[in-house]
């Protein structure tokens, strides 16, 4: 499949980028991810492995799009859960604290 990443045309296949990334160890995964094999690798690193480029030249989402069309799936960044409102019942009683047994 004909991609182009940081204005420079690829041409990748799903064999090719499993070849790829064949014994690259995967950093910790801090944002969007791409599951290779059974491995999570970071987008950022999935494209500086794939294109030999500088991770500063291209989006993470140019690699997300095409990892996606080659058929990896990829995950977004997980969404924080919102922060609770306390009533004042609550918020007084997390004030307090746990009780100490003495």
């Amino acid at each position: 499949m004909r991609c182009v990443i940081a204005r420079f045309p690829f041409e990748l296949t799903k064999g090719g980028v499993l070849e790829s990334m064949k014994g690259v160890k995967p950093e910790p995964v801090t944002g969007e991810s791409v599951i290779i094999g059974r491995r999570h690798y970071p987008v950022k690193q999935v494209g500086q492995v794939i294109t030999r480029q500088d991770r500063r030249d291209f989006s993470a989402a140019e690699v997300l799009r095409a990892m996606a069309q080659l058929g990896f799936t990829c995950r977004a960044v997980p969404k924080a859960p919102p922060l609770g409102i306390l009533s004042p019942m609550q918020h007084a009683s997390a004030m307090l604290g746990t009780p100490v047994t003495v």
